[in-house]
């Protein structure tokens, strides 16, 4: 039997299909996007990782740059390295806390962008993930412009993402898809360890 709540429930749904499918409609461009994941809560390179997967999926060839993070082995550096489709480069010396040393820090970051423009000027990478470059830019290790530059002058259905804290307004005008992540709570800030398949 068809309640009333049922009955606005389903022209709800059906005026709500035909903004959808207006929309779909409209959006007619095939291209390369710029994605942002930025914000302090968890999630930003889980997510770019995802798309990878995801990539993947579509037998795509992707590249990986990862910036700050050391050479620690990870869980996603060992799962994506058995892909022969995925070019994965770790060229950060590690967290800044930790080198606490900025001219090591800005060459190592230096270095991973000559590794990125390569990238970005080859189309056969149809996906790159760019891990806390937000970080580095935060930082000033890299040239705003140059990154600039070479983002928007890249193959025209090459697709970027870019994770980290602290996204540069420069960046985040030129993004296709921003998104933010907002912690709520967070196990470390309660005594709980980084965990194995959690955070690395």
């Amino acid at each position: 039997m068809t309640t009333e709540k049922d009955q606005r429930h389903n022209e709800r749904m059906q005026r709500k299909k035909a903004i959808v499918d207006e929309k779909i409609k409209q959006a007619t461009r095939d291209q390369g996007v710029l994605i942002i994941n930025t914000g302090n809560g968890k999630g930003k390179s889980s997510s770019g990782f995802g798309m990878v997967a995801r990539a993947l999926g579509h037998g795509m060839k992707v590249g990986v740059v990862q910036f700050i993070k050391g050479r620690d082995t990870t869980g996603e550096e060992n799962f994506f390295r058995r892909f022969a489709e995925v070019d994965y480069q770790i060229m950060g010396e590690g967290f800044t806390w930790e080198t606490q040393d900025r001219q090591r820090d800005i060459e190592a970051a230096n270095a991973a962008w000559q590794k990125v423009r390569a990238m970005l000027n080859d189309p056969d990478y149809e996906l790159i993930l760019l891990d806390e470059l937000n970080i580095a830019l935060k930082y000033q290790y890299i040239d705003i412009n140059e990154v600039i530059h070479d983002l928007q002058n890249r193959p025209p259905m090459q697709h970027v993402i870019i994770t980290g804290r602290a996204a540069r307004a420069e960046l985040i005008e030129i993004a296709d898809t921003v998104t933010e992540m907002k912690e709520i709570k967070h196990a470390f800030k309660n005594g709980i360890r980084m965990q194995k398949g959690i955070e690395y």
